[in-house]
């Protein structure tokens, strides 16, 4: 009998620690951002920096002394 009442705490336990797992890593239900998401930002944002250093290499690069 009593090592069978220690199986259904046990199991008792992994249910609600499983339940609580869903949320993540943060805690939070409204925190979580789909993938693709993460994917088009992570895309959007190496865009942007490579699209800054060419303007830089363009526009902001000291003319030569000779040249007007």
């Amino acid at each position: 009998m009593g090592l069978r009442r220690g199986s259904t705490a046990a199991a008792a336990g992994l249910r609600r620690r499983r339940k609580k797992s869903g949320a993540g890593a943060t805690g939070g239900a409204g925190n979580s951002i789909s993938p693709n998401i993460v994917l088009v930002m992570s895309i959007g944002f190496i865009a942007f920096v490579a699209v800054l250093h060419v303007v830089g290499k363009l526009y902001l690069v000291p003319r030569e002394a000779g040249r007007s």
